[in-house]
């Protein structure tokens, strides 16, 4: 790590915060005890933290303060392609956080049956929004979601009296695909997108076989685009007895337009916390429902949350179901937020918040065609991928332009993703978004653009008022220092 002015003010502040300490201050008052005090095994017990004794006034202002130099969706843009980082309506947060759904315990599921018709419901909306028959709202986060239905996959060949090991996987799929797949037992097969960023049919018939189980794939995909085959490809996979899994993270792009039943999706995952309000990234907490088709319903995982004539039931007969995922019903409060969600935007504005998620991305694409190189050259939905390919003349990157977005306020967009554009520059900037908002954004950039042209070392120097300077990053990851 570089130092630099706002470096050294940083390392002042933290400095200042230890050195208030005085032994014997506290920030909070010990209620008097009303328990027998009892000894403790020795064993349970080690050397305390060392923490400063600090007053209330000094951790408020020390995490206030922290608050403050922090970046936020309530504080500016965040065009963080492939994550959805949008604005979500604050009423949410204030349906999760009331008291008989925070406090409702789920080792009572008699004394919930609110909090059941709520899930219960929720599961029906999203089986509607995205055309499939069934879902569970286990799964913790997309990758889970993934994984569920991986294990679901492999749960049916095994019925099916088969053991396939392969599974396809695009260039332009998520990530964390592979690793989903490969942890059920599959071997991930990866496929060349087109030369147009989507999949030709004719690459998948040549993989598609007997021992491949399917095909994973994102759509729209990470390059924003529509995979526009895919009925011809879902049949190719179908007509082998394999199945198909959608990716549903970039769900933002197509909600209540694409029927992913009729494309002939069989499993899918919804980010919940991208898509339908709840605040993303920070490690949580998230939730990614899978909805499948009728014939995968009995793999889905226990308990269901059903409808009886008596009301609603958490149900586990399921001999063929492939257990549990996550304790309970999963991520409560984002699935409350995303009831929410739902309920106040309603069929018709679903889709229009998908519609001008789409309006902006393109408006992006468009007033920065001529500053950066566009990828793909073609109709896309949700994000816009660019690349550093216009700048390197000058020697300056896709980082260098990302860290001179932080000086004028501006959270990056995702870099360097997806792997198949080189110095990738994914914007979305989500429908949330006005456009005096959007035209600054693109303003800025193509400030930066010109820079790299006529002063491209401060771009390499950036940023520069900032707390922290930019990392070394060679060294970073040569010596990584993992200790506080």
């Amino acid at each position: 790590m570089t130092s630099g002015p706002g470096m050294s003010g940083l390392i002042l502040e933290e400095a200042l915060l230890w050195e208030k300490g005085k032994k014997g201050r506290s920030a909070f008052s010990m209620p008097q005890q009303d328990v027998p005090e009892a000894d403790l095994d020795a064993s349970l017990l080690g050397a305390a933290p060392d923490f400063p004794d600090l007053g209330e006034v000094d951790v408020v202002r020390h995490y206030t303060r922290l608050s403050q130099w922090n970046f936020g969706i309530d504080t500016g843009l965040y065009p963080l392609g492939s994550c959805t980082m949008k604005y979500n309506p604050k009423i949410n947060e204030r349906l999760a956080a009331t008291p008989g759904i925070a406090s409702a315990h789920p080792l009572l599921p008699e004394l919930s049956p609110g909090m059941l018709r709520i899930l219960f419901e929720l599961q029906q909306f999203l089986a509607a929004i995205t055309g499939m028959d069934a879902v569970s709202l286990q799964p913790a986060a997309g990758a889970q979601g993934e994984l569920t239905a991986m294990l679901m996959f492999a749960a049916y060949f095994r019925e099916q009296g088969g053991q396939r090991r392969r599974i396809l996987i695009p260039d332009t799929a998520h990530g964390t695909n592979p690793a989903s797949a490969a942890l059920c037992g599959f071997k991930p097969v990866p496929l060349r997108s087109g030369p147009d960023g989507i999949l030709d049919p004719a690459t998948v018939a040549a993989e598609m076989d007997e021992q491949t189980a399917g095909i994973m794939l994102t759509n729209p995909n990470t390059l924003g685009l529509f995979e526009e085959n895919i009925r011809a490809i879902t049949d190719i996979v179908h007509g082998a007895g394999g199945l198909v899994y959608g990716d549903g993270a970039n769900l933002n792009a197509v909600m209540g337009i694409v029927d992913f039943k009729r494309c002939g999706v069989d499993a899918m995952h919804l980010n919940l916390h991208k898509t339908f309000s709840t605040p993303h990234g920070g490690g949580g907490p998230g939730a990614g429902p899978v909805c499948v088709v009728k014939r995968l319903e009995p793999f889905l995982p226990v308990p269901r949350i059903v409808k009886t004539a008596q009301g609603y039931d958490l149900h586990s007969d399921a001999p063929a179901s492939i257990g549990r995922m996550h304790a309970f019903f999963g991520n409560v409060s984002v699935l409350v937020r995303a009831y929410g969600y739902i309920l106040s935007m309603g069929p018709q504005f679903l889709k229009k918040a998908s519609q001008l998620a789409v309006l902006n991305a393109v408006y992006v694409r468009e007033q920065l065609r001529d500053t950066l190189e566009l990828a793909y050259d073609r109709p896309s939905l949700h994000e816009s991928v660019f690349s550093d390919k216009r700048q390197h003349a000058f020697k300056v990157s896709t980082l260098d332009m990302a860290k001179r977005l932080i000086d004028h306020g501006y959270h990056p967009p995702t870099v360097y993703f997806p792997l198949v554009v080189p110095g990738a520059i994914m914007i979305e900037p989500t429908e949330t978004e006005c456009k005096e908002d959007l035209d600054r954004f693109i303003a800025v950039f193509k400030e930066i653009a010109r820079e790299a042209e006529t002063d491209g070392e401060r771009l390499r120097q950036a940023p520069t008022r900032t707390k922290v300077r930019r990392l070394d990053e060679t060294r970073a990851a040569r010596t990584p220092c993992l200790i506080g």
